[in-house]
């Protein structure tokens, strides 16, 4: 019998969520042995991402769409799942073996059984913090080097505009916007996120979108011939303005909308007849749609790691007891990089 921390739901959440929306609870667990004839495994889990695609489970109204990360609702008085990396301390499947690291798809708790362990990745490479496996060499890293190479199709010399630049995902496109050699503004919450755009990410430039009165001004002062690209994280009255200030034949690559997730009423966009004269495209996309390209992408990201030309940046929460508290964060930005929770030692 061991004791198993979990992060569990307690109620469907409402508006924005609160730490009170989740409780930690310690069960005396029986860690058994898995059956004869089932191929599953045993993790015992190390870190944990904080993603905002996480949000949508927590309504009473999800409705499961196939072949997405988008899964049903959770269930009140339930485990949450996320993304995490863990170490597989049992395992009856041919693919994993004892003390073999994994990341993908675990519960906010300890320890994980894992009946179906097909769509766990095995870490092969261990030159970097393991917790990377959930930001830079995990699913933000896949989906910002899709929504920008695939679906942007970028040019050396074309403008580009991220929003929610400091964060797991936007953190990476600013980088891989500069590799291109194109001018790359982001906007952000703070003055320290903004610093660390412009100085650790390298960034052309940088903004506190909270201290922006007129974001029209704003996106002109730093735009002034427009903007070839817009990688869209935060949606909502920020992709409207933005709209407004499309080049012709602009693309905008839709990777998550952070700013409508605790609305109950989601803003509406009044600017897209703005796309029809300028030809924009906007294309929204999920990063499972992508997985057969991860081996190419996983080999890419840590050549640029090991040469130094690509930087990442993690908030840590230590801790399942601070779990609650540092997802609730991440939706007042008081996160800076990509916010992860640490369960247990490596």
């Amino acid at each position: 019998m061991v004791g198993n921390k979990q992060v569990v739901l307690n109620n469907y959440v409402q508006g924005w969520p609160k730490e009170g929306d989740f409780r930690l609870q310690c069960t005396e667990t029986e860690i058994e042995s898995i059956p004869n004839g089932s191929e599953a495994v045993l993790l015992k889990n190390l870190y944990l991402a904080c993603d905002p695609y996480m949000r949508h489970r927590m309504c009473d109204n999800h409705i499961s769409q196939p072949g997405t990360i988008f899964k049903s609702s959770f269930t009140p008085g339930s485990v949450l799942v996320g993304y995490g990396v863990s170490r597989v301390i049992q395992s009856t499947h041919p693919d994993f073996k004892e003390g073999d690291h994994v990341w993908g798809l675990t519960g906010w708790e300890e320890y994980t059984m894992i009946p179906n362990p097909e769509k766990l990745f095995k870490i092969t490479y261990t030159g970097v913090p393991l917790s990377y496996y959930l930001g830079v060499l995990g699913v933000p890293g896949i989906a910002a080097h899709v929504g920008f190479f695939n679906l942007c199709s970028p040019k050396e010399g074309e403008t580009v505009y991220v929003s929610t630049a400091s964060g797991g995902v936007g953190q990476l496109v600013g980088q891989f916007a500069k590799m291109m050699g194109c001018y790359v503004v982001g906007s952000t919450s703070t003055k320290e996120k903004v610093d660390l755009a412009k100085d650790k990410f390298g960034f052309s430039d940088a903004f506190n979108y909270k201290e922006e009165h007129d974001l029209n001004a704003a996106l002109t002062r730093y735009f002034p011939e427009g903007i070839d690209i817009y990688f869209d994280n935060v949606g909502g009255r920020m992709l409207d303005e933005v709209l407004l200030h499309m080049k012709a034949h602009g693309r905008v690559a839709a990777c998550g909308m952070i700013s409508q997730y605790n609305l109950e009423e989601p803003e509406g966009i009044r600017n897209l007849f703005s796309m029809i004269p300028r030809r924009v495209e906007i294309k929204g996309y999920i990063e499972t749609d992508f997985h057969h390209i991860y081996p190419q992408y996983h080999e890419l990201a840590i050549k640029y790691l090991k040469e130094g030309s690509l930087d990442y940046v993690e908030d840590v929460a230590e801790g399942l007891e601070n779990a609650a508290s540092a997802y609730v964060g991440i939706f007042h930005g008081r996160n800076v990089g990509k916010q992860i929770i640490r369960v247990a030692s490596e």
